[in-house]
């Protein structure tokens, strides 16, 4: 059986967070970039959670509070996501309607509970599933480079409804509080350092 190949913390090197550069353990700037090298993201998993509970608070009202107004057929009406969601269904728009319940339902969703697990299990040094939870950090990063489709979600909706000609939709209050909660979740993502993962492992060792 072949022996675990040495970590970069055995090995006295220290990886820039900006530029990649390895640089030499104790190195304080990068000498290529000029960046502060840490050997992990500072606070990150205090940081982390601050984002993700600012998110999540942020969420009650963007559900709560209406995000759109719409006008089908002659009725006018303001309408939560949910609302909106069974209105275009019932309204046999069942494509804007699956096009709002994932980019405004599914999306942040999972994006809260990987995120809550990645740091529960980070930090209690959790060895449980290190590789897992390593590809579920970079399906949140995959996610979060089409986050913005979250906050577009109420103008693509509108450009679709204008194209059919069924009537007319306008933003309301709930899409800023959208905004902030697509825009904290992309924050806590990025500060998230995901070798605190595998520190349970070498802790082990």
């Amino acid at each position: 059986m072949s022996s675990p190949a040495p970590t970069a913390a055995a090995m006295g090197l220290t990886l820039c967070h900006t530029c990649g550069l390895a640089c030499v353990e104790g190195t304080h700037r990068c000498p290529r970039c000029d960046a502060s090298v840490h050997p992990r993201k500072p606070n990150s998993i205090t940081r982390t959670w601050a984002l993700l509970l600012a998110s999540m608070i942020f969420y009650i009202p963007a559900n709560l509070l209406p995000v759109m107004y719409t006008d089908l057929f002659g009725s006018g009406a303001e309408n939560t996501i949910m609302s909106g969601v069974i209105e275009f269904w019932e309204g046999g728009s069942w494509d804007i309607a699956v096009l709002i319940f994932v980019a405004s339902v599914a999306v942040p969703c999972i994006k809260f509970l990987v995120l809550g697990t990645l740091l529960v299990t980070a930090q209690r040094r959790s060895q449980w599933a290190m590789r897992e939870r390593s590809r579920l950090y970079r399906f949140i990063e995959l996610i979060g480079y089409w986050s913005m489709l979250d906050v577009l979600v109420v103008a693509l909706v509108a450009a679709l409804v204008q194209f059919r000609s069924l009537s007319t939709i306008e933003p309301r209050l709930g899409i800023l509080f959208f905004g902030f909660v697509v825009v904290l979740t992309m924050l806590a993502a990025m500060s998230f350092d995901p070798r605190l993962i595998w520190d349970a492992e070498v802790e082990d060792v």
